[in-house]
C-alpha cells in the first residue's frame, strides 16, 4: 500500500509539472516528440505530457513596429529619407511559428525593401500629399509574404519624409511666388471691379448734374467735418466749359506768338548786359561815324 500510495504521489506530481497556463493575449502550439499536436491550446490552463509535449506561446496582440528611415531616389530624380510604422497581427499561430523562423524580423526585412521599392515608384509630390495610395500599396507589398506566415497586416503608414536642404529652399522659393502671383491676380480683380463701378457711378452723374452738385456738397461736409486748416472752395466745372469754348482758337494767337518770337532775341540780349549798358547801347550806335576811304582826295 505504501508503494502504491508513492507512485500515485509520484504520478500526480509528475502530471502537475505538465500544467501550463496560457494568458488571454497568446496561444499555445503543442509539440509532442517534435510534431505540431492538436489543435492551438485557448488561454487558460492546459495539461502537457512531461518530456513529452512542449509548447511555445504565441502573442496574438498587434505589433507596432517602426520601419527604419530608408533612403532612395524617386521617379523625378529627388533624393529623400523616408521612414513608416506597420502595424501586424499573428492570425495563425502554427504557421508563425513552423513556417518562419522569427516571422518579426521577417516582417521587419519586407517592410523595408518594399518601402525603398514605393520610393523609387513614386514622386515628390505623391509622398508629401498623396500618401493614401501609397499606404495602400504598401499594404499589398506586406500582404503578399505575410499571408504565408500566418500574419495579417492592419495598417502601414509613412510617418515622415526628409527633403534636402536645398531641395526644402527651392520649394520655399515657389510657394512665396505662387502667393505672390495669387495677391497680384487678387488685387488687380479688385481694381478692376473698382473701376467698373467708378464709370458706372461717372455715368449716372453725367446723366444727372444734380447728382454730382450733391456729391461735390457731401465732400465738402466731409472735409469741413475734420479738424484742420482745409478751406474748399467749390468751382463749377460748367464755368471751365464755358472759357473753354469762348477762347479763340485761331486769328490773333499766332501774331502774338510771332511779336514775342520777335521780341525775344532783343530780351535777351539785354538781359545779360547792365542796365547802364543796355541804354547807352542805342546812343553809341547812333554816333558811329563811317569811315573815310583811303583814296579819297584832300580838301584844300
Amino acid at each position: 500500500m505504501v508503494v502504491l500510495a508513492g507512485l500515485a504521489a509520484l504520478g500526480i506530481l509528475w502530471l502537475a509539472t505538465g500544467v501550463r497556463v496560457v494568458q488571454q493575449y497568446e496561444r499555445g502550439v503543442v509539440f509532442r516528440l517534435g510534431r505540431v499536436h492538436g489543435q492551438v491550446r485557448q488561454p487558460g490552463p492546459t495539461l502537457l505530457l512531461p518530456l513529452v509535449d512542449r509548447m511555445r506561446k504565441v502573442n496574438v496582440q498587434v505589433i507596432t513596429m517602426p520601419v527604419p528611415a530608408q533612403e532612395g531616389i524617386t521617379r523625378d530624380n529627388v533624393s529623400v529619407r523616408v521612414d513608416a510604422v506597420v502595424y501586424f497581427r499573428v492570425m495563425d499561430p502554427v504557421l508563425a511559428t513552423v513556417d518562419v523562423q522569427n516571422y518579426t524580423f521577417a516582417m521587419s526585412q519586407v517592410a523595408q525593401t518594399s518601402l525603398r521599392s514605393i520610393i523609387g515608384k513614386s514622386e515628390l509630390d505623391d509622398l508629401l500629399s498623396g500618401r493614401e495610395n501609397l499606404h495602400r500599396g504598401l499594404e499589398l507589398m506586406l500582404e503578399t509574404p505575410a499571408v504565408g506566415w500566418g500574419v495579417q497586416i492592419d495598417r502601414v503608414e509613412i510617418k515622415d519624409v526628409a527633403l534636402p536642404d536645398s531641395m526644402k529652399r527651392s520649394m520655399a522659393r515657389q510657394a512665396e511666388a505662387d502667393r505672390e502671383r495669387r495677391a497680384r491676380i487678387i488685387t488687380a480683380d479688385g481694381e478692376y471691379q473698382a473701376a467698373e463701378k467708378l464709370a458706372q457711378a461717372a455715368a449716372m452723374m453725367d446723366s444727372s448734374p444734380s447728382a454730382l452738385q450733391l456729391r461735390l456738397l457731401q465732400t465738402v461736409v466731409e472735409v469741413a467735418a475734420e479738424k484742420n486748416s482745409t478751406l474748399v472752395l467749390p468751382f463749377p466745372v460748367e464755368l471751365l466749359r464755358f472759357f473753354e469754348g469762348a477762347t479763340p482758337k485761331g486769328g490773333t494767337a499766332p501774331a502774338a506768338g510771332a511779336g514775342q518770337a520777335a521780341t525775344a532775341p532783343q530780351s535777351t540780349e539785354s538781359a545779360g548786359e547792365p542796365p547802364a549798358l543796355a541804354k547807352a547801347a542805342p546812343a553809341a550806335a547812333s554816333a558811329v561815324i563811317p569811315p573815310r576811304p583811303e583814296h579819297a582826295p584832300r580838301a584844300e
